[in-house]
Protein backbone atom coordinates (compact mmCIF):
# COMPACT_ATOMS: atom_id res chain seq x y z
CA UNK A 1 0.00 0.00 0.00
CA UNK A 2 1.38 3.73 -1.21
CA UNK A 3 2.11 5.31 2.22
CA UNK A 4 1.34 8.83 2.62
CA UNK A 5 3.05 11.49 0.01
CA UNK A 6 1.89 15.03 0.29
CA UNK A 7 -1.48 14.07 0.44
CA UNK A 8 -3.94 11.74 2.14
CA UNK A 9 -5.73 8.99 0.59
CA UNK A 10 -9.89 9.24 0.44
CA UNK A 11 -12.66 9.90 -2.00
CA UNK A 12 -15.01 12.42 -0.59
CA UNK A 13 -18.14 12.78 -1.94
CA UNK A 14 -19.83 16.24 -0.61
CA UNK A 15 -23.63 16.93 -1.09
CA UNK A 16 -24.01 20.87 -2.59
CA UNK A 17 -26.56 21.54 0.33
CA UNK A 18 -23.96 22.84 3.47
CA UNK A 19 -21.53 24.99 3.59
CA UNK A 20 -19.21 23.75 5.49
CA UNK A 21 -20.46 20.27 6.24
CA UNK A 22 -19.07 16.89 5.80
CA UNK A 23 -19.61 14.98 3.12
CA UNK A 24 -19.23 10.67 2.94
CA UNK A 25 -16.13 8.94 2.68
CA UNK A 26 -17.33 6.65 0.37
CA UNK A 27 -13.98 4.33 -0.92
CA UNK A 28 -10.46 4.43 -1.06
CA UNK A 29 -8.38 5.98 -3.71
CA UNK A 30 -4.57 6.57 -3.45
CA UNK A 31 -2.23 9.60 -3.46
CA UNK A 32 -4.97 12.50 -3.02
CA UNK A 33 -7.84 13.67 -0.86
CA UNK A 34 -10.71 14.24 -3.91
CA UNK A 35 -13.27 16.48 -2.69
CA UNK A 36 -16.65 17.57 -4.41
CA UNK A 37 -16.54 21.50 -4.58
CA UNK A 38 -19.80 22.07 -3.29
CA UNK A 39 -20.47 25.18 -1.33
CA UNK A 40 -17.44 25.36 0.08
CA UNK A 41 -17.87 22.43 1.64
CA UNK A 42 -14.66 20.29 2.03
CA UNK A 43 -14.72 17.89 5.46
CA UNK A 44 -15.19 14.47 5.33
CA UNK A 45 -18.12 13.06 7.46
CA UNK A 46 -17.30 10.82 10.27
CA UNK A 47 -18.32 7.03 10.45
CA UNK A 48 -18.85 5.59 7.01
CA UNK A 49 -15.48 5.29 5.98
CA UNK A 50 -14.32 4.01 8.81
CA UNK A 51 -16.60 2.01 9.67
CA UNK A 52 -17.92 0.22 6.64
CA UNK A 53 -15.04 -1.94 5.69
CA UNK A 54 -17.66 -3.77 3.43
CA UNK A 55 -18.67 -1.23 1.90
CA UNK A 56 -16.70 -0.78 -1.21
CA UNK A 57 -18.34 0.17 -4.31
CA UNK A 58 -20.00 -3.00 -5.85
CA UNK A 59 -20.77 -3.92 -9.36
CA UNK A 60 -23.98 -2.78 -10.72
CA UNK A 61 -26.69 -5.25 -10.13
CA UNK A 62 -30.20 -5.93 -11.67
CA UNK A 63 -32.72 -4.31 -9.47
CA UNK A 64 -36.49 -4.08 -8.01
CA UNK A 65 -38.55 -1.60 -9.04
CA UNK A 66 -38.72 0.82 -6.19
CA UNK A 67 -42.31 -0.23 -4.60
CA UNK A 68 -40.71 -4.04 -4.93
CA UNK A 69 -38.33 -3.41 -3.35
CA UNK A 70 -39.44 -0.70 -0.16
CA UNK A 71 -41.59 -4.15 0.32
CA UNK A 72 -38.45 -6.28 0.89
CA UNK A 73 -37.36 -3.46 3.51
CA UNK A 74 -40.72 -3.55 5.35
CA UNK A 75 -40.33 -7.24 5.80
CA UNK A 76 -36.99 -7.37 6.91
CA UNK A 77 -37.77 -4.27 9.34
CA UNK A 78 -41.02 -6.33 10.49
CA UNK A 79 -38.68 -9.49 11.23
CA UNK A 80 -36.21 -7.28 13.04
CA UNK A 81 -38.28 -6.66 15.42
CA UNK A 82 -39.37 -2.78 14.28
CA UNK A 83 -43.31 -2.27 14.97
CA UNK A 84 -45.77 -2.19 11.99
CA UNK A 85 -46.45 1.39 13.13
CA UNK A 86 -43.00 2.92 12.37
CA UNK A 87 -42.58 0.67 9.93
CA UNK A 88 -46.24 2.48 7.64
CA UNK A 89 -45.36 5.77 8.89
CA UNK A 90 -41.68 5.33 7.39
CA UNK A 91 -41.99 3.41 4.36
CA UNK A 92 -45.80 4.12 3.43
CA UNK A 93 -45.59 6.41 -0.26
CA UNK A 94 -41.87 6.86 -0.14
CA UNK A 95 -40.25 7.42 -3.41
CA UNK A 96 -36.74 7.24 -4.65
CA UNK A 97 -34.44 10.66 -4.19
CA UNK A 98 -33.56 11.81 -7.69
CA UNK A 99 -31.05 14.16 -6.24
CA UNK A 100 -29.40 11.30 -3.74
CA UNK A 101 -29.01 9.47 -6.96
CA UNK A 102 -27.17 12.00 -8.78
CA UNK A 103 -24.88 12.73 -6.08
CA UNK A 104 -23.55 9.67 -5.25
CA UNK A 105 -23.26 8.74 -8.95
CA UNK A 106 -21.72 12.04 -10.50
CA UNK A 107 -19.29 13.46 -8.39
CA UNK A 108 -17.10 16.98 -9.38
CA UNK A 109 -13.48 15.79 -7.48
CA UNK A 110 -10.73 18.37 -6.64
CA UNK A 111 -7.51 17.39 -6.04
CA UNK A 112 -6.17 18.76 -2.60
CA UNK A 113 -3.25 17.94 -0.80
CA UNK A 114 -3.44 17.57 3.08
CA UNK A 115 -1.71 20.69 3.64
CA UNK A 116 -4.16 22.30 0.88
CA UNK A 117 -7.20 21.18 2.82
CA UNK A 118 -6.12 22.17 6.20
CA UNK A 119 -5.18 25.42 4.85
CA UNK A 120 -8.66 26.26 2.84
CA UNK A 121 -10.38 24.89 6.31
CA UNK A 122 -8.81 26.72 8.93
CA UNK A 123 -9.05 30.29 7.58
CA UNK A 124 -8.98 33.25 9.93
CA UNK A 125 -12.63 33.72 10.26
CA UNK A 126 -13.70 30.45 10.42
CA UNK A 127 -10.35 30.11 13.69
CA UNK A 128 -11.81 32.88 15.18
CA UNK A 129 -15.68 31.56 15.23
CA UNK A 130 -14.19 28.82 16.95
CA UNK A 131 -12.43 30.86 19.48
CA UNK A 132 -15.85 32.91 20.07
CA UNK A 133 -17.95 29.52 20.05
CA UNK A 134 -15.43 28.13 22.80
CA UNK A 135 -16.16 30.89 24.84
CA UNK A 136 -19.92 31.09 24.63
CA UNK A 137 -20.17 27.50 25.65
CA UNK A 138 -17.54 27.22 27.89
CA UNK A 139 -19.62 26.19 31.04
CA UNK A 140 -21.49 23.45 29.05
CA UNK A 141 -17.89 22.35 27.07
CA UNK A 142 -16.60 22.01 30.76
CA UNK A 143 -19.45 19.36 32.08
CA UNK A 144 -19.03 17.46 29.04
CA UNK A 145 -15.21 17.28 29.18
CA UNK A 146 -16.12 16.49 33.25
CA UNK A 147 -17.67 13.26 32.23
CA UNK A 148 -16.38 12.03 29.11
CA UNK A 149 -12.57 13.44 29.85
CA UNK A 150 -12.50 15.18 26.21
CA UNK A 151 -11.33 18.68 26.31
CA UNK A 152 -13.54 21.87 24.90
CA UNK A 153 -11.29 22.40 22.30
CA UNK A 154 -11.26 19.20 20.46
CA UNK A 155 -14.92 19.00 20.62
CA UNK A 156 -15.74 22.40 19.58
CA UNK A 157 -13.13 21.87 16.98
CA UNK A 158 -14.83 18.24 15.09
CA UNK A 159 -18.62 20.61 15.97
CA UNK A 160 -16.99 23.11 13.65
CA UNK A 161 -15.71 21.30 10.68
CA UNK A 162 -18.63 18.84 10.93
CA UNK A 163 -21.94 21.02 11.18
CA UNK A 164 -19.77 24.74 11.03
CA UNK A 165 -20.76 25.20 14.30
CA UNK A 166 -24.28 24.42 14.53
CA UNK A 167 -25.17 25.83 10.93
CA UNK A 168 -25.60 22.21 9.29
CA UNK A 169 -27.53 19.73 10.95
CA UNK A 170 -28.98 18.17 7.57
CA UNK A 171 -32.25 18.74 5.32
CA UNK A 172 -32.75 15.68 3.80
CA UNK A 173 -35.07 13.50 4.93
CA UNK A 174 -33.02 10.23 6.07
CA UNK A 175 -35.52 7.31 5.56
CA UNK A 176 -35.98 8.50 1.73
CA UNK A 177 -31.68 8.94 1.45
CA UNK A 178 -31.08 5.40 2.92
CA UNK A 179 -33.90 3.79 1.31
CA UNK A 180 -32.32 5.79 -2.22
CA UNK A 181 -28.83 4.41 -1.53
CA UNK A 182 -30.20 1.02 -0.88
CA UNK A 183 -31.63 0.54 -3.90
CA UNK A 184 -29.61 1.95 -6.30
CA UNK A 185 -27.17 -0.91 -5.86
CA UNK A 186 -23.52 0.12 -5.62
CA UNK A 187 -23.16 -0.24 -1.86
CA UNK A 188 -26.58 -1.53 -1.28
CA UNK A 189 -26.34 -3.45 1.75
CA UNK A 190 -24.39 -1.17 4.09
CA UNK A 191 -27.03 1.61 3.24
CA UNK A 192 -29.81 -1.09 3.68
CA UNK A 193 -28.49 -1.77 7.29
CA UNK A 194 -28.27 1.77 8.30
CA UNK A 195 -31.71 2.21 7.14
CA UNK A 196 -32.95 -0.74 9.67
CA UNK A 197 -31.01 1.42 12.48
CA UNK A 198 -32.59 4.52 11.39
CA UNK A 199 -35.99 2.89 11.64
CA UNK A 200 -34.78 1.62 15.09
CA UNK A 201 -34.19 5.22 16.12
CA UNK A 202 -37.72 6.22 15.52
CA UNK A 203 -39.26 3.22 16.60
CA UNK A 204 -37.63 3.15 19.99
CA UNK A 205 -38.52 7.26 20.69
CA UNK A 206 -34.58 7.81 20.67
CA UNK A 207 -36.29 11.35 17.96
CA UNK A 208 -39.47 11.72 15.71
CA UNK A 209 -39.60 10.93 12.30
CA UNK A 210 -39.64 14.15 10.99
CA UNK A 211 -36.63 15.34 12.91
CA UNK A 212 -34.36 12.41 11.14
CA UNK A 213 -32.40 14.65 8.39
CA UNK A 214 -29.56 14.86 7.48
CA UNK A 215 -26.69 14.82 4.27
CA UNK A 216 -27.57 12.79 1.01
CA UNK A 217 -26.08 10.17 2.40
CA UNK A 218 -27.73 9.70 5.51
CA UNK A 219 -24.97 11.05 7.78
CA UNK A 220 -27.33 13.32 10.84
CA UNK A 221 -27.04 15.60 12.80
CA UNK A 222 -24.51 18.30 13.73
CA UNK A 223 -21.85 15.54 14.43
CA UNK A 224 -22.74 13.83 11.27
CA UNK A 225 -23.75 10.38 12.58
CA UNK A 226 -24.74 7.70 10.73
CA UNK A 227 -27.60 6.05 12.03
CA UNK A 228 -25.33 2.98 13.42
CA UNK A 229 -23.12 5.45 14.89
CA UNK A 230 -26.06 7.53 16.56
CA UNK A 231 -27.13 3.78 18.40
CA UNK A 232 -23.83 3.30 19.74
CA UNK A 233 -22.34 6.81 20.95
CA UNK A 234 -25.64 9.68 20.88
CA UNK A 235 -26.37 11.09 24.10
CA UNK A 236 -29.10 12.77 26.07
CA UNK A 237 -26.95 14.84 28.32
CA UNK A 238 -29.76 17.25 28.77
CA UNK A 239 -31.63 14.91 30.12
CA UNK A 240 -35.04 15.72 27.89
CA UNK A 241 -35.74 11.74 26.52
CA UNK A 242 -34.50 12.43 23.12
CA UNK A 243 -30.97 12.07 21.83
CA UNK A 244 -31.30 15.35 19.99
CA UNK A 245 -27.93 15.38 17.74
CA UNK A 246 -29.90 18.33 15.73
CA UNK A 247 -30.86 20.71 18.44
CA UNK A 248 -29.16 20.55 21.45
CA UNK A 249 -25.75 21.57 21.56
CA UNK A 250 -25.85 19.64 24.96
CA UNK A 251 -26.59 16.17 23.02
CA UNK A 252 -24.33 17.49 20.35
CA UNK A 253 -21.25 18.00 22.53
CA UNK A 254 -21.87 14.85 24.63
CA UNK A 255 -22.20 12.81 22.02
CA UNK A 256 -19.11 13.80 20.01
CA UNK A 257 -16.73 13.68 23.12
CA UNK A 258 -18.52 10.04 23.76
CA UNK A 259 -17.56 8.91 20.44
CA UNK A 260 -13.92 9.59 21.03
CA UNK A 261 -13.94 8.49 24.61
CA UNK A 262 -15.12 4.78 23.38
CA UNK A 263 -12.29 5.11 20.81
CA UNK A 264 -9.60 5.47 22.86
CA UNK A 265 -9.53 9.41 23.57
CA UNK A 266 -6.81 9.68 26.56
CA UNK A 267 -7.75 12.78 28.75
CA UNK A 268 -4.01 12.50 30.03
CA UNK A 269 -2.04 13.13 26.72
CA UNK A 270 -2.75 15.10 24.03
CA UNK A 271 -2.59 14.14 20.08
CA UNK A 272 0.79 14.98 18.98
CA UNK A 273 2.53 17.67 17.56
CA UNK A 274 4.84 19.02 14.86
CA UNK A 275 8.77 18.14 14.28
CA UNK A 276 11.41 19.04 12.14
CA UNK A 277 13.10 15.63 10.24
CA UNK A 278 16.79 14.83 10.22
CA UNK A 279 18.99 14.90 7.16
CA UNK A 280 17.33 11.34 4.79
CA UNK A 281 13.81 13.24 5.65
CA UNK A 282 10.65 11.00 5.68
CA UNK A 283 12.22 8.14 3.29
CA UNK A 284 14.78 7.67 6.35
CA UNK A 285 12.37 7.24 9.09
CA UNK A 286 9.94 5.14 7.31
CA UNK A 287 13.07 2.61 7.15
CA UNK A 288 13.83 2.77 10.68
CA UNK A 289 10.22 2.47 11.91
CA UNK A 290 8.77 0.55 9.62
CA UNK A 291 5.31 1.19 8.23
CA UNK A 292 2.03 -0.56 9.81
CA UNK A 293 0.08 -3.17 7.66
CA UNK A 294 -3.54 -2.74 9.38
CA UNK A 295 -6.04 -0.83 9.88
CA UNK A 296 -7.87 2.13 8.20
CA UNK A 297 -6.12 3.76 4.95
CA UNK A 298 -4.62 6.66 6.99
CA UNK A 299 -3.45 4.40 9.76
CA UNK A 300 -1.46 2.00 6.92
CA UNK A 301 0.46 5.42 5.98
CA UNK A 302 1.76 6.03 9.09
CA UNK A 303 4.91 4.42 10.63
CA UNK A 304 5.28 1.76 13.21
CA UNK A 305 5.02 3.23 16.99
CA UNK A 306 8.33 4.33 18.62
CA UNK A 307 8.87 5.51 22.14
CA UNK A 308 9.65 9.20 22.04
CA UNK A 309 13.10 8.42 22.97
CA UNK A 310 13.86 6.50 20.23
CA UNK A 311 12.77 9.05 17.71
CA UNK A 312 14.98 11.29 19.43
CA UNK A 313 17.69 8.94 19.27
CA UNK A 314 16.94 8.72 14.89
CA UNK A 315 16.91 12.47 15.21
CA UNK A 316 13.72 13.84 15.19
CA UNK A 317 13.25 17.24 16.72
CA UNK A 318 10.41 19.63 17.98
CA UNK A 319 9.23 22.03 15.27
CA UNK A 320 11.35 24.71 16.99
CA UNK A 321 14.43 22.37 17.14
CA UNK A 322 14.60 21.17 20.92
CA UNK A 323 14.80 17.95 22.43
CA UNK A 324 11.25 16.15 22.68
CA UNK A 325 9.50 15.61 26.00
CA UNK A 326 11.09 12.79 28.19
CA UNK A 327 7.66 11.22 28.63
CA UNK A 328 7.02 7.92 28.30
CA UNK A 329 4.84 7.89 25.02
CA UNK A 330 4.59 5.82 21.98
CA UNK A 331 4.65 8.07 18.69
CA UNK A 332 3.68 7.10 14.98
CA UNK A 333 5.41 10.01 12.32
CA UNK A 334 3.10 11.24 9.60
CA UNK A 335 3.85 13.13 6.72
CA UNK A 336 2.11 15.89 4.39
CA UNK A 337 4.90 16.74 2.19
CA UNK A 338 5.49 19.56 3.88
CA UNK A 339 5.17 19.18 7.40
CA UNK A 340 5.74 16.21 9.36
CA UNK A 341 3.91 15.16 12.74
CA UNK A 342 4.70 12.73 15.69
CA UNK A 343 1.33 11.42 16.15
CA UNK A 344 -0.03 9.68 19.65
CA UNK A 345 -2.93 7.15 20.56
CA UNK A 346 -5.71 10.26 20.86
CA UNK A 347 -4.66 10.94 17.04
CA UNK A 348 -5.87 7.87 16.27
CA UNK A 349 -9.41 8.34 18.01
CA UNK A 350 -9.51 11.36 15.44
CA UNK A 351 -8.71 8.69 12.90
CA UNK A 352 -11.87 6.60 14.15
CA UNK A 353 -13.83 9.55 13.29
CA UNK A 354 -12.76 9.90 10.09
CA UNK A 355 -9.98 7.99 8.41
CA UNK A 356 -8.39 10.90 6.49
CA UNK A 357 -5.50 12.68 7.58
CA UNK A 358 -6.82 15.81 6.43
CA UNK A 359 -9.57 15.71 8.32
CA UNK A 360 -7.64 14.65 11.89
CA UNK A 361 -5.14 17.09 11.10
CA UNK A 362 -7.63 19.77 11.02
CA UNK A 363 -8.79 18.93 14.10
CA UNK A 364 -6.21 18.89 15.52
CA UNK A 365 -4.67 21.60 14.57
CA UNK A 366 -7.63 23.91 15.23
CA UNK A 367 -7.40 22.74 18.57
CA UNK A 368 -4.27 23.35 18.96
CA UNK A 369 -5.55 27.05 18.13
CA UNK A 370 -7.95 27.06 20.90
CA UNK A 371 -5.83 26.36 23.27
CA UNK A 372 -7.67 25.24 26.43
Amino acid sequence: MAVLSGATALLLFQPAHAPTVSAIAATLITASVRVSPAAGGLTPSPNLGAQAPGAALQAPIERLEFPAFIETLRADALARGISETTVNRALNNLEPSPTVIERDQSQTELVLTVDQYVARRLTRPFVRTAQQMASRHSRLLKRVAAKYGVPPRVVVSIWGLESNFGRFSGVRPTIQALATLAWDGRRGPFFRSELMDALTIVDRGYIGLDTLRGSWAGAMGQPQFMPSSYLKWAQDFDNDGDRDIWRSEHDVFASVANYLKEHGWESATTWGREVRLPAGGIAAMREAAGMRVEGCRAEREMTNRLPLQQWQTLGVRTITGAALPRVAIEASLIDTGKRAFLVYGNYESLLEYNCAHSYALAVALLSDRLGT
